[in-house]
């Protein structure tokens, strides 16, 4: 027998077949547990890389390439026999059937893990969806380097001051690791990088503002570590504003909800996220927060061959009552030991409850400013300014995919560190276009 039926086909090894759909932590490390394992392994993805998403605000700021954070499938799991990769996206599931309908056609499992994760969430505001930027992406990554350079160039032609302050003013929402990270790595391309790119321009004019909708920055980690984070980024000529939120944007205009309004032509969003669940499943087994409900075995609720890893499945425990936090450490721990775990069901052996092994987290404000949350021998501990700066560069290119990724991510960080220069500085394609071309006065040629 073969498949899958339509226009690609896989070929039936005779082994139990495990459907991955999603390859990002959890998927990745899932088939990577499988190797020389009794069955067949598919992975499906709508890409054909796996991407280190926590380092994406650094391809939005220029500080690294786009192919220093991915890695082919194919190329990661290239001496693994048992795997099989087919680029495309998911439509819907059939589990009494046991089959997946793609935009390639169907692919038959035995097992099926969804570690499909989140998308961006705009809490239904359209608007807001249509006129910021997300940064979920290589290609969101891109498009916002592109905006931001864009804008620069195109304030070296504006003689209105509001016009001006609309190309160099950016607003960031949500004051977790991502907007944290991104306010600081724009604070140093305005502090070391454009000052020599634009002497035309006057700085002082760029402002950048981040708004938290509640009390803190960085909730989920402790109050320390969000003091620091909110002292660097006051130290760094960030404007914070806590207990604020955007309540409209209409791509020139973001109002708050203190009544204050902000003119910038680049708003960032980075306010929360969503999972992307799939159709055909027993609407029971969806909550609200779009994840899957799974038991201790990442079992989805109300099946016993079908599971789900990651950001995309919600597993209640006495410690995490609403599921573990969507970061890396969890989705990976959860591929690890569901690998585990499928083997012993093909062995009829008892399945392994998972337990989180939490490492701390960390996040960086910009250069030797960091903030971290370290679990060392049952205890945690807290480190930041350059030990936690240091700390969170070791950790991340430790955790990048490839080796070719972490000689490159650490040859950009070292020149980056020596220069005081992000030298990914060009634009590829198209920067995001405002709701609105407003009319602007344009200086004279001389």
């Amino acid at each position: 027998m073969e498949e899958v039926e339509g226009l690609t086909k896989i070929a039936d090894l005779g082994k139990p077949r495990v459907v991955i759909v999603g390859g990002g932590f959890g998927g990745l490390q899932l088939a990577k547990s499988l190797a020389n394992a009794p069955v067949q392994v598919v992975l499906i993805d709508k890409q054909n890389y796996h991407g280190f998403w926590p380092l994406l605000y650094q391809v939005a700021t220029a500080g690294l390439n786009a192919d220093s954070i991915v890695s082919p499938f194919r190329k990661i799991l290239n001496k693994q026999a048992n795997f099989f990769f087919r680029m495309a996206e998911v439509r819907c599931i059939d589990p009494a059937a046991q089959v997946v309908e793609t935009t390639i056609g169907q692919v038959r499992y035995d097992y099926l893990v969804l570690a499909t994760g989140t998308t961006t969430n705009y809490f239904g505001d359209k608007a807001m969806e249509k006129n910021s930027i997300s940064l979920k992406s290589v290609t969101d990554a891109i498009e916002l380097r592109n905006t931001l350079l864009s804008n620069f160039e195109q304030a070296l032609q504006i003689g209105d001051l509001e016009q001006l302050n609309s190309m160099l003013d950016f607003v960031i929402v949500g004051g977790g690791p991502t907007g944290v990270e991104m306010a600081g790595a724009l604070s140093e391309l305005r502090a070391n990088v454009f000052p020599r790119d634009y002497p035309e321009l006057d700085l002082k004019q760029m402002d950048i503002h981040l708004v938290q909708s509640g009390p803190v920055l960085l909730k989920g980690m402790s109050a320390e570590a969000s003091e620091h984070a909110l002292t660097y980024l006051k130290e760094l000529g960030v404007q914070v504003w806590l207990d604020n939120r955007v309540t409209s944007y209409d791509g020139y205009i973001a109002t708050l909800k203190s009544g204050d309004k902000l003119i910038t032509r680049t708003l960032i969003w980075a306010a929360g996220v969503t999972g992307v669940p799939l159709a055909g499943l027993d609407p029971a087994a969806q909550l609200k927060s779009n994840r899957y409900q799974v038991n201790e075995y990442s079992q989805v609720a109300g099946y016993d061959n079908v599971f789900a890893i990651g950001d995309i499945a919600q597993m209640a425990t006495k410690d995490y009552p609403e599921g573990h936090p969507q970061v890396a450490q969890p989705a990976i721990q959860q591929g690890r030991l569901l690998g585990e775990n499928l083997r012993r069901l093909l062995q009829k052996q008892p399945l392994k409850p998972f337990v989180y092994d939490d490492k701390g987290t960390m996040a960086t404000i910009g250069r030797h400013r960091a903030v971290g949350d370290i679990q060392l021998f049952g205890k945690q501990y807290h480190i930041t300014g350059w030990l936690g700066w240091l700390g969170w560069s070791l950790v991340h290119v430790l955790a990048l995919v490839s080796f070719r990724n972490r000689l490159a991510v650490f040859i950009a960080w070292a020149w980056n560190y020596v220069t005081q220069d992000k030298g990914m500085r060009y634009i590829i394609g198209k920067p995001k276009a405002p709701l609105k071309e407003r009319e602007v006065e344009v200086k004279p040629i001389v």
